[in-house]
């Protein structure tokens, strides 16, 4: 794609770049009524059956998830034309998704800033080792990295170290706004939590929280995991990297049923995202359609999309993903 390309493409995806009150208010009531609703029935259907309380639990969990995505373009600024309405809309959902705004804001910034560069990895992305890496690595990072990669380790613990653990504490050198929101947040969370189980009892928050976070944690990571993850994807050194080609190539059209993607909130639309984050969710799939050179990005399915499950090794001189077993082939 030639330089005058990439300007024309952004250019047609500007347009797309301006948010709507009314239909982020219409948003906001569609998702977040959903979840508190389903949230009451899983808590009235306990004295019922408990797998009609699960059965609502991933309804719920889906609902969360799409809570999450309002949250993701706050931290863009794209879902209110104001900012302080973005903050505010932010840390409180935020709070429900266990993710602090200012924290999460600045890091998904840089992963937007840098993802597919192979200079810059490291910061609100998955962690990646080329080939070479992984061969000049020492054992115990091999072995740690190995952990980190398998599927059990990323989808199962992952949610719960990082929206549990990491997502609490201010990283070094944070600003002061920055880890105030950290300490709101942790706080409020605290508090929600704790007026549930005064109200409802522990258990109780438990059976029902516990299953929205887990599958809810999940699904997050392995929306985050595939759209970036996929056979022909993108990365390059800092000297070769560039930010239009890294969008488009880099990140997967994720093409879901139209449920999931309604539940999604259109996030399979990645590659329009990362062209253009100030585009809110409600106008990516506009966007993507407009836009002609999108047509020819990297798509995947519900069904192609588990074929990522094997790639683990970025091959530079290949420019592809591969799995652990390619080692055996090249090393022959």
């Amino acid at each position: 794609m030639t330089k005058q390309l990439q300007k024309n493409l952004r250019k047609q995806v500007a347009p797309f770049e301006k948010s709507n009150t009314k239909a982020s208010v219409i948003q906001l009531i569609n998702t977040l009524g959903p979840f508190l609703i389903l949230w009451i029935l899983a808590y009235q259907s306990l004295s019922i059956s408990y797998f009609l309380t699960l059965g609502l639990t991933v309804i719920a969990a889906g609902f969360l998830v799409r809570v999450f995505i309002i949250f993701h373009d706050c931290c863009h600024y794209s879902f209110f034309k104001n900012r302080t309405a973005n903050k505010i809309v932010g840390t409180i959902t935020g709070i429900l998704t266990l993710f602090p705004y200012s924290q999460w804001q600045h890091d998904h910034s840089i992963h937007h800033a840098t993802s597919g560069n192979l200079d810059k990895r490291g910061t609100g992305d998955i962690w990646v080792l080329t080939v070479d890496e992984y061969l000049a690595a020492p054992l115990w990072r091999k072995i740690v990295y190995r952990l980190y990669r398998n599927p059990i380790v990323m989808f199962g613990l992952g949610p719960i170290y990082v929206f549990l653990i990491m997502n609490r504490f201010n990283k070094k050198g944070a600003r002061k706004k920055e880890r105030l929101n950290t300490y709101i947040t942790n706080l409020s969370i605290a508090a929600l939590a704790g007026i549930l189980c005064w109200t409802l009892g522990v258990e109780a928050f438990l059976l029902i929280q516990g299953p929205i976070f887990l599958i809810s944690g999940s699904l997050g990571i392995w929306l985050f995991y595939v759209q970036h993850t996929f056979e022909d994807s993108y990365f390059e050194e800092n000297e070769e990297w560039e930010y239009v080609l890294a969008a488009v190539e880099g990140s997967s059209y994720y093409k879901l049923p139209k449920l999931l993607q309604w539940l999604t909130g259109n996030i399979g639309y990645h590659h329009v995202h990362h062209l253009s984050p100030r585009v809110p969710n409600y106008m990516l799939e506009e966007a993507h359609k407009t836009a002609e050179p999108l047509q020819n990005v990297p798509t995947i399915t519900l069904a192609t999309s588990l074929k990522s499950l094997k790639f683990r090794l970025w091959d530079a001189k290949n420019k592809r993903f591969v799995g652990f077993n390619y080692l055996s082939q090249i090393s022959k």
